[in-house]
């Protein structure tokens, strides 16, 4: 039995997708003289995902049926004062399954990419980005170190900026893209203010010894307040979460990020950058065990996430944004499950979720093709017959969604809904109503996309402006018949329809029940017995499907599904009647609630308002005006009057030496004679 990793195996994790990324990024393109040419490009960076998924598989057999861990530093950067700085792996169940499922959906989405991508000029230049983007997230998931983490945690913020503006020439999606950068940077403030509050009072930023000074960090205030430090700490960190993971107010770059192709969407989406956040507070988990404000500030926040980024998702009309505000809704129950201190349960969901809902988006971009880039569901329907295995991994994908029993998302989803319903936390109440009502809005709204897209009269010929949002596979007439994708496209769609039906079922006794993450997550189970009361409910995975045929979640998403199917296929007219009786609450929700415009002409104006007075009263006036030339003009003015003073005559010096020799003796002397004299 092995009880240690190798650390040059674990190198080769992050390390393989790296050199597939400077292979196709520097060879590839025009940068290093297009050396390599798409088929090398798009095989060395499979080839290096390829690598790093079998490593990640093997590790995770080590780790889970062998027990063995990995906790060391592979290269000490420099040390400041004690503070070391330092690259090293941390790796546990929690790791050990991160970095499976992001090779595993960074592969399915790299074979995606080149039916995808087939015509598009930037092939080897997306293949570059993506694996760079898969080498980020590893290096992120495996730290051992808040060092490490915010390396990995800007890098795949970096690479996502590249990614969501792949196509530059679109001022939309420059807009995406710089968006995403900017509102990522108000999150990252928070996180690092939170790194440094740890380095600052805990004299470290690796892991362990962190964790073994949460005891001493929770007896201490955050100076000049009332406030707990490790409050403080943890709410910082969590305000990085917020922009990565998405969560109310830091949501709104997420669905403009759908200016990007359709493959990096499903891997930012389901198992990269947005679950950054939900990860990282899991494996902080030692710290926000300690704080109770925090938890219940998480479980808020994921809560308004969860229900209202929901409602937005009922209007859209473009498919991919339809499943852009499903991801949001769905990281607001993560973030739910995480204040209510079922860490696992988040975790759990965000691996279930990872696979189904890169399923929907790489399914979303298969009708796009077939649809010869049309995106708007509206000039949809009757799709079924013309792709058919894009259809049946839908479907499928659509139940795990709306938490079907016995497919992955029924086991991860119920399990959240029942943890916030055990949970005492301030602000529980609300959220256990938040993702109640949000089983309901998420069936409707998926199944809404759903039978608009594959079912009912075909639309796609009346498509005034067909939206040729994607670029790959050249121009078509959109007026053509829908017609099924190629083998590359297909193959993913069911590998991983294939997780979305049955990875919850094999693992939701390990994972939450068992001792997978006995190590990487820490509960007072005394002051949150959550998991507990969960563990004592829970009989097996059968038996808990059998029992959730007869909750409330199951019959809200049955009553959801048959109110989608009436209003869109039975009885059309009933939408627009409910719009018009609607109308104020449809332009509340058409607008996003407004965060755009307060964004763009509240805070943007009010951010460079205090920018102007900064430059011009600080800058200009403090540093320009009165240190830099202020200082150089009192020089000029002490040189002007010593200057009269050098007049050239020798009694004049003669004078200033008689003049200063009578006031040295006059400070020095006399206290002398004085104290003689006593």
């Amino acid at each position: 039995m092995s009880q240690t990793l190798n650390a040059s195996t674990l190198l080769a994790v992050p390390l393989a997708p790296l050199a597939g990324a400077v292979a196709a990024g520097i060879l590839g393109t025009k940068f290093g003289g297009n050396w390599i040419g798409r088929r090398l490009s798009h095989s060395l960076t499979i080839l290096g995902v390829l690598v790093a998924f079998i490593l990640s598989v093997m590790t995770l057999k080590s780790v889970a049926l062998d027990g063995a861990r990995f906790n060391a530093t592979l290269y000490e950067w420099m040390v400041i004062g004690g503070l070391k700085m330092e690259i090293g792996f941390l790796v546990d169940g929690l790791t050990a399954m991160m970095m499976c499922v992001v090779t595993f959906v960074s592969l399915m989405v790299h074979i995606y990419t080149i039916g995808y991508m087939e015509e598009d000029e930037g092939y080897n230049r997306f293949f570059a980005y993506i694996s760079l983007f898969t080498f980020s997230m590893l290096m992120l998931v495996m730290s051992n170190n808040f060092l490490q983490l915010f390396f990995g945690w800007e890098a795949v913020g970096l690479v996502s900026y590249l990614l969501i503006g792949f196509w530059y020439n679109k001022p939309t999606a420059i807009f995406a893209n710089m968006k995403a950068f900017l509102v990522n940077r108000v999150g990252d403030f928070g996180f690092i203010l939170g790194i440094g509050l740890i380095g600052a009072y805990a004299g470290t930023l690796n892991y362990t010894e962190t964790f073994a000074k949460a005891g001493e960090l929770a007896k201490l205030g955050f100076p000049g307040t009332d406030w707990m430090l490790v409050t403080v700490i943890c709410i910082c960190l969590f305000i990085g979460a917020m922009g990565k993971s998405a969560q109310f107010p830091l949501h709104v770059w997420l669905p403009d990020s759908m200016e990007g192709p359709t493959p990096i969407s499903a891997l930012i989406h389901a198992a990269t950058m947005v679950t950054a956040g939900i990860f990282m507070v899991a494996r902080m988990s030692p710290i926000y065990e300690l704080s109770d404000t925090a938890l219940s500030f998480i479980l808020v926040i994921g809560a308004i996430t969860a229900l209202f980024m929901g409602f937005l998702g009922i209007i859209q009309n473009d498919i991919k944004r339809v499943v852009a505000y499903s991801t949001l809704s769905q990281l607001g129950y993560m973030t739910v499950a995480l204040g209510a201190s079922a860490y696992s349960v988040a975790v759990f969901h965000l691996m279930t979720h990872a696979f189904f809902k890169a399923l929907l988006f790489l399914a979303a971009g298969s009708v796009i093709i077939g649809m010869h880039h049309n995106q708007d569901i509206r000039y949809m329907g009757g799709v079924r017959k013309y792709m058919p295995i894009t259809w049946i991994t839908s479907l499928l994908g659509s139940l795990a969604l709306i938490g079907t029993p016995l497919f992955a998302g029924f086991y991860s989803k119920d399990s959240i809904i029942l943890a916030v319903h055990e949970s005492q936390l301030w602000g529980a109440g609300f959220a256990n109503f938040a993702v109640m009502a949000g089983v309901f809005v998420t069936a409707f709204y998926s199944f809404r996309m759903y039978f608009l897209v594959f079912h009912g009269q075909e639309r796609f010929d009346q498509n005034p402006d067909a939206h040729h949002d994607d670029h790959g596979l050249g121009d078509h007439d959109e007026h053509h018949e829908p017609h099924e994708s190629p083998w590359v496209v297909t193959v993913p769609l069911v590998m991983l329809a294939i997780p979305s039906v049955v990875i919850g079922y094999l693992t939701i006794g390990p994972m939450l029940f068992g001792d997978f993450f006995k190590d990487a997550i820490v509960i007072d189970a005394a002051k949150h017995p959550v998991m507990q009361k969960l563990a004592s409910e829970f009989h097996g995975p059968l038996a808990m499907a059998l029992h959730g045929v007869q909750t409330a979640p199951f019959w809200l998403a049955v009553a959801g599904v048959v109110l989608a199917w009436y209003m869109y296929m039975k009885n059309p007219a009933l939408p627009a009647a409910i719009r018009r009786a609607l109308a104020p609450v449809y332009t509340l929700l058409e607008n996003k609630y407004y965060m755009d415009w307060i964004n763009e002409n509240i805070i943007a104006r009010l951010a460079r308002g205090l920018g102007v007075v900064l430059w011009k009263g600080g800058d200009q006036a403090i540093i320009d005006g009165a240190a830099v030339n202020g200082s150089a003009r009192l020089v000029g003015v002490f040189a002007a009057v010593t200057r009269r003073l050098q007049t050239g005559f020798l009694y004049h010096y003669a004078l200033a030496m008689i003049l200063g020799l009578f006031a040295l003796i006059t400070w020095f002397v006399a206290p002398w004679s004085a104290w003689l004299g006593k």
